[in-house]
Formats: C-alpha cells, sequence, structure tokens
C-alpha cells in the first residue's frame, strides 16, 4: 500500500492530483462554455459556476440576499424589516453613518438588518475605517486592511452591492476570478485556424452565433485558401427565399468531395432546418469536409441542431475606433477619393454611425432601449450623403436632416427623447461648420473651442481626400470610448455598472430556477420554494388595517383630486386584497385543503421564477421582480393611507407630496389641471404645466403643489442651473423642492422660451413610463444636456 502513491502521479498525492486535475477541468468549461455565448453573458456563467463549485464560499441566506431572493424581511419582522422606507427617511432616522453617500441609505439598512453579525464585524458604523473605501475609485480592490481578513470573498460583494453599487460589475468580475483562481475573465480572441487544427471533425457542424453586424465570412474564406490550396473547394451559400436546394446540392456534392461549405444566415430559415439535421445524418462525408454555419440568437433555433454542433461566437469588437474601421474596411477607397468634401462628407456619417451605435452599451441613459441600428442604416446613408456631394454646389444640410430623421435612423426610434438625441447628434456633425473649417484648414484654436473638434475633443478632419489620412485619423484613437465622444456625463460608468451587475443578477436568478421549474404540482417542491413569499407578504402586511378595510368609491360631488385620492386608495386596496386572496389561496393548495385552478398554477408558475404573477402586472404595471414588486404596492398603499386622510382634512396640498407614492401619478397632476380649471373657470384645454424649483407656489397659478423626494440621472441640478457630474460623483441625485401648477396658456412661464429645457420625468430608473415634461431653468448648450441623457425619475425602481 506504501508503494501505491509514488508508482502514480509520479510521486503526486492522489489528493492533490485530483485538485490539480479538478482546476485544470474547470479551466476547460470555462473556456468552452465561455466561446459559445456572447461576452455579455461571461460574467453571469462565471458567477454561475463560481456558486455551483465553491459553495463553501457562500454563508447562508447570503446568495439569495444578493440575488434579491430573500424575501422574508430581515430580523425584525414587519414593514419596516422589508425595507420600505425610504432612502432619505433611513439617512434622515440617522440609521446610516456619516460615510454612507444619502443614495445608498436603503441598501446599508437592508444589509444591517438582514446580517447584523457581519456589520458588526465589520464596523460599518466606524467613519474612520470606511471614509476612504467609500470615496475609493476601485473599491472592490480597497478594501479596508484591517477588515480585509474578517471578510469572505463574497461577503465583500455583498459590501459592494449594498454600498457601492456604481462597482457592481467589477466586483463581481473581481469575486468571480479570485474563486475560480483565474487572472481574468476575459478569453483570448478565438482564432478559427486553432479550432479547425484541435477541435472540428467532418461530422460535426461548427456553428457560429454572431452579433448583429459581424460577418466571419471573411476570415472563413481565407483560411479555407490556406488549408485547400484550391478556392474552388470553398463554398458559400446566404440563405434566404429559394436558396434551400441549392444548399442541399452543395452540402451532399461538398460532403462528398471534402469540400468546406458555409450556410450564413440560419435564423432566416428556421423552418428549414429539421431537413437539414436529416440531411446531416444520412452523410458519409470526406475526412476534408468542414460545414460551417452562421446564426444570429433566434428563439425558434432547433435545440438538435444546436446539441449536435461544435458552438462558437463571433462578435463585433467593441468601441468606435472598431466600429470605424469595419466602415472603412467596408468601403472601397476608389469610392471615397472624389473630392475633400465628400470624404469629410463620409467620414462625419462613419463617425455618425459609430456613435448611434455604441451609445447602445448605455442604455436607458443613452438610448432608452436598444435600436437596430445596422450596416443597411449606413449603406442608405452613404447613398444619400454622396449623391448629395455629387450634385456640386453648396451641401445642403437640410436634406440630410430630414432624410436621416425620417426615414434613415429616426424610422426606428419610437420615444421622442431618443430622437431629440439623434436630432442633436446630426445638427452637431452634419453642419457646414464642420466641414467648411476643416476644409479651409484654420486651426481649432489655444482654447480648444474651433468647430474643427466638434466631432469630439482631440479629434482633427483632414482637408484631402485621402483614404488613408482619414484611416490615420481613426487608427490614432484611443482603444476605450472616452464619454465625452457621446456627449454623456463623467460618471457614466457608474450608471452602467449598476445597469450591468443588475442584468446579470436577473439572468441568475433564471439560472438557479431553470433546474427547480416544473409544470407538474409537486407539493413538496412548491411548499420549500413558496413558504418564504408567502411568509414576507405575512410580514409586509403585519397588523395593517387596509387588509379587510372598505373603501369606497369617490363621491359624484367630490373635487377632482380629493376623488382621485379616494379612487387612487380604492385601487391599492383592491389591489393588496387581491393579492391577499391569491396567496392565502396557494398557501391552503399547499397544505391539502384546496383544489389546484389553472389561475393558481399559472401564479405558482411565476412565483417558483420570482416574477410577478402577470394577473397582478395587469393591476399595476409595477416591477419584474416580485419581491419588490410586492414591497412598493404595500409601500405605495400605506403612504396613500396618509393622503387620503389629509385630503379628508383639507390639508393635502399645504405640505410637499412625493409622487413616488402614487400608482398613477400622470392622473394625479390631470387632476389638478382639472380643479385648476374648475377655479379659473376656463376650458381644460386653454391650461398649461408650468414648474417652478426651489419655490412654494407658482405665480399667477390659481392652485400649486409643492413636490418633494424627485430624483435626476447626467447632471446635478440646484434649482437654479443644470451642471456636469464629476466622474466620482453618484449617478443619481435628489433634486430641490419644486412647485408644479396649471396656468392659462396666455399667462407667462416661469422660465422663458429660451432660457429652459424641457426634462422627461420618468416613473423608475428604467425610463420606460413617462410621467410628464419638466422644465428646468437652462440658458445655453442646450444639445449638451439633451446628450447627456439628463432625466428626472420618482423613485430607482
Amino acid at each position: 500500500g506504501g508503494g501505491g502513491s509514488s508508482s502514480s502521479g509520479m510521486g503526486v498525492p492522489p489528493d492533490l492530483r485530483v485538485k490539480l486535475l479538478q482546476g485544470r477541468l474547470q479551466q476547460l468549461v470555462y473556456e468552452f462554455v465561455s466561446r459559445s455565448i456572447f461576452k455579455a453573458d461571461h460574467l453571469t456563467f462565471a458567477m454561475h459556476l463560481a456558486h455551483g463549485m465553491y459553495p463553501q464560499e457562500f454563508e447562508k441566506n447570503e446568495w439569495e440576499y444578493f440575488m434579491g431572493l430573500l424575501v422574508d424581511g430581515g430580523a425584525d419582522g414587519g414593514a419596516e424589516a422589508g425595507g420600505l422606507e425610504s432612502p432619505t427617511r433611513a439617512a434622515k432616522a440617522g440609521a446610516c453613518p456619516a460615510w454612507v453617500a444619502a443614495e445608498n441609505a436603503q441598501g446599508y439598512v437592508q444589509l444591517v438588518r438582514q446580517f447584523p453579525q457581519l456589520a458588526t464585524t465589520l464596523q460599518l458604523k466606524d467613519d474612520a475605517v470606511w471614509s476612504t473605501w467609500a470615496h475609493a475609485e476601485a473599491c472592490e480592490r480597497a478594501f479596508p486592511p484591517s477588515l480585509e481578513r474578517k471578510a469572505r470573498p463574497f461577503q465583500q460583494l455583498l459590501v459592494v452591492q449594498a454600498l457601492r453599487p456604481d462597482r457592481l460589475q467589477s466586483a463581481m468580475a473581481h469575486f468571480a476570478s479570485l474563486v475560480l483562481q483565474m487572472k481574468s475573465l476575459d478569453l483570448a480572441n478565438l482564432n478559427l485556424r486553432h479550432l479547425y487544427e484541435e477541435y472540428t471533425e467532418p461530422r460535426e457542424p461548427i456553428l457560429i452565433m454572431v452579433s448583429p453586424g459581424a460577418d466571419p465570412s471573411q476570415e472563413l474564406s481565407e483560411l479555407a485558401q490556406s488549408v485547400l490550396h484550391d478556392a474552388t473547394a470553398y463554398h458559400e451559400v446566404a440563405m434566404g427565399q429559394g436558396q434551400a436546394e441549392i444548399a442541399m446540392q452543395l452540402l451532399r456534392q461538398s460532403a462528398k468531395e471534402g469540400h468546406w461549405l458555409c450556410l450564413k444566415n440560419l435564423h432566416l430559415v428556421t423552418a428549414w432546418l429539421p431537413h437539414l439535421e436529416k440531411e446531416l445524418k444520412t452523410l458519409s462525408p470526406h475526412k476534408t469536409f468542414r460545414l460551417w454555419l452562421t446564426t444570429e440568437a433566434h428563439p425558434r433555433f432547433s435545440a438538435m441542431l444546436l446539441q449536435s454542433s461544435l458552438k462558437i461566437t463571433h462578435e463585433s469588437p467593441p468601441g468606435i475606433k472598431k466600429n470605424l474601421l469595419r466602415t472603412y474596411e467596408s468601403w472601397s477607397p476608389d469610392a471615397l477619393s472624389g473630392n475633400a468634401v465628400l470624404s469629410q462628407s463620409l467620414f462625419v456619417l462613419a463617425w455618425f454611425h459609430a456613435i448611434v451605435q455604441e451609445r447602445r452599451k448605455y442604455i436607458p441613459q443613452g438610448w432608452t432601449k436598444f435600436y437596430e441600428y445596422s450596416l443597411s442604416d449606413l449603406r442608405a446613408g452613404f447613398e444619400v450623403v454622396s449623391r448629395l456631394c455629387a450634385g456640386g454646389g453648396g451641401l445642403r444640410w437640410e436634406y440630410i436632416y430630414g432624410l436621416m430623421i425620417n426615414t434613415v435612423y429616426g424610422g426606428r426610434v419610437d420615444n421622442p427623447f431618443d430622437l431629440k438625441v439623434l436630432e442633436s447628434y446630426l445638427r452637431q456633425f452634419f453642419s457646414a461648420s464642420v466641414v467648411t473649417t476643416a476644409r479651409s484648414g484654420s486651426g481649432a484654436g489655444a482654447s480648444g473651442r474651433g468647430i474643427m473638434t466638434r466631432l469630439g475633443p482631440g479629434i482633427v478632419l483632414p482637408t484631402s481626400a485621402h483614404y488613408q489620412d482619414y484611416l490615420q485619423v481613426i487608427k490614432n484613437l484611443p482603444d476605450e470610448d472616452k464619454p465625452e465622444y457621446f456627449g454623456l456625463p463623467a460618471n457614466i460608468d457608474r450608471a452602467a455598472q449598476q445597469v450591468v451587475g443588475g442584468a446579470v443578477i436577473a439572468q441568475l436568478r433564471v439560472l438557479v430556477h431553470a433546474s427547480s421549474l416544473s409544470s407538474k404540482f409537486d407539493r413538496e417542491m412548491w411548499t420549500r420554494q413558496l413558504s418564504p413569499m408567502l411568509t414576507m407578504w405575512a410580514k409586509l402586511t403585519q397588523g395593517q388595517e387596509f387588509l379587510k378595510a372598505s373603501v369606497a368609491m369617490p363621491g359624484e360631488d367630490s373635487q377632482p383630486v380629493q376623488a382621485f385620492v379616494e379612487l387612487e386608495m380604492y385601487s391599492a386596496v383592491q389591489l393588496v386584497q387581491m393579492v391577499q386572496r391569491d396567496l392565502s389561496d396557494l398557501g391552503k393548495v399547499l397544505k391539502g385543503s384546496k383544489l389546484l385552478t389553472p389561475h393558481l398554477q399559472g401564479l405558482a408558475s411565476d412565483l417558483l421564477r420570482h416574477d410577478t404573477p402577470a394577473a397582478w402586472l395587469r393591476a399595476w404595471d409595477g416591477p419584474e421582480s416580485v419581491v419588490t414588486w410586492c414591497r412598493a404596492v404595500v409601500a405605495k398603499t400605506m403612504a396613500l393611507g396618509a393622503w387620503h386622510s389629509k385630503v379628508h382634512k383639507g390639508k393635502l396640498l399645504d405640505g410637499p407630496l412625493s409622487l413616488a407614492d402614487l400608482f398613477r401619478p400622470d392622473v394625479f397632476i390631470n387632476a389638478l389641471r382639472q380643479q385648476t380649471a374648475r377655479l379659473a373657470r376656463c376650458p381644460v384645454d386653454t391650461m398649461k404645466f408650468v414648474c417652478a424649483w426651489k419655490s412654494s407656489s407658482v405665480p399667477s397659478s390659481k392652485l400649486s403643489v409643492v413636490l418633494s423626494g424627485i430624483l435626476i440621472e447626467g447632471g446635478q441640478f440646484d434649482g437654479a442651473r443644470l451642471s456636469d457630474s464629476a466622474a466620482d460623483s453618484p449617478s443619481v441625485t435628489t433634486v430641490p423642492d419644486c412647485a408644479i401648477a396649471w396656468i392659462e396658456a396666455s399667462a407667462p412661464d416661469v422660465y422663458r422660451e429660451n432660457e429652459r429645457l424641457s426634462l422627461p420625468l420618468y416613473m423608475s430608473q428604467n425610463r420606460e413610463k413617462v410621467v410628464g415634461r419638466f422644465n428646468v431653468p437652462c440658458t445655453a448648450a442646450v444639445d449638451k444636456w439633451v446628450q447627456a441623457g439628463v432625466a428626472l425619475f420618482l423613485s430607482r425602481e
């Protein structure tokens, strides 16, 4: 027995060999899976792998808390423990130490309530220990040295999530690479030659999943030429109408003769894929045969073909520089060398195209949603610009604006505020000053205010028509994009990290529950997974009268504002009682005292995924996470109780109000309009909405209301002027109180037309629902604030 270990593995003890093999296996699994999913999903997979492989790294309830699945609300129970108090209330109540930023007060309170022992161990109340960390740029790597060993890596991540969410994405990557013992989660770019030599075989198709705009055809063609030494041995078919029979013939021929075949754009022919699968099973291919397939992501793509293929992804590299290089590679030098005006105008078009595409990294602050700007838009833009340049004489810029806004790029945009961003870029880039000044060769000037740099800081348009001169401008650009290229604020990365971190957690929630979901009723599993949800609801609503309250509909003689509050309270109570009824029935099903109905089955199915049930969302379209939705519903219903009480005492409009308390704040603003019109004895449609910042009323108004707790993103606002956000300033801050009112259209506005900017007020930070438009004082550079994505919100969620 003594010689066993020395003879196996050259003296390496078996347990060490297993450990080494496990590390290598883990590395291979990460590499193989990561190369078959898009880069945006690498962090999700790394976190999932770390959680599955190293459960010892997580203490009880930590993972559930991190993902927002911990629904018991903390140690104390009751509505407060559910985290219902607002951040400002938490900060004012002295619950937070001075080093915690106001916008993170709620995160602090919830973390301390859930993990009191951790909070004590980490001395979270000690300003001296934590104040440096609170302002550290890379806080995930700058944990207080005296405490670093007292907290596991995941506990450090929880602290970042609660108190520095602007570094959440970086902190997750740091944690995952630490636990998985990897230097970086980023993989080297996949080399198709290496893939071909090491992993491919004749009977297994290679499926390349491409991102929109990415095309591996050129690289594949060059590889085929170098491997096969015969240009006629590589075939390519772009799938679409009428190509199926040609593809089948080429497949049989290539398999027989040992050629390579590439079938492109399979996402356009998903219904035909089963025929391809059958054909592949009957083939006896030559040893040099390879079948390459390309597709964009598609929900109906054949699962069988996915399983039987070697999968890799091919994405367009991110960044303005790479985007411009792709554009210039797709344009022939001859087409760009007509004259200097054409060359400059096409460079401006390429820059504009890169900006609108790459701005999508910053959803929802950059664009409110993902717009499918593609190569076809660029081609159409190329046609517009080159035809107008060919006409001779001066460029007709208004034609370019009109075509770009109404047909080419603007045709996809359905949000008016996104359209304003697009218009401001067109005005900035496609202007006579940009091209003319560059052509005259005048310098930018020592102040840096010259028009030559209007495309972006430090970018000077060449005055020639030489293709290489423009290529050199592109090559001189930095690899990393600067926020100012987009006109976005310096702290945009803080907002982006939070958005990406939230998206990763949402994906992890789906992964965690995907394995346990089943359409069949399993009492034991349902009880285990749904009981915490039932307990949370019971704690949130503990001792609340509205569970059994009977609220009357508003009377016909009520004033509009009073009628609105009564109706809002009625709807809120109906909503809470519906949820109570549904969860009570579900509890009875789990105990076996009630039969499972289709309604309850659908309800349970959503709750098991931690999604808000569709029936509840129809009643109030709030957050998709059911925990957040329930907390919001109870918090709003409690706040409405106070509104209801004040309106009956005639004191509702005496003090500041928070529109975040309401389910339908836009209806409240309209009720205010109706009531004002009655007082002023004038038609409703002759009134206009105005607001006055840092004021208790609006001059010349019959009725005004003061609003508090409104948030801003994209800039700072002190009530008198907008100012830039510093790189280290919070992405979201609270603005001063604001008085709102409706006045007659002929009355003077609070701010003159050329001295104001209209900002959208959204329900929440996801920028999906607009409540209204609020004017803020702004005397210059309106386009600057439009491009910065400045907007107001009622709440973060």
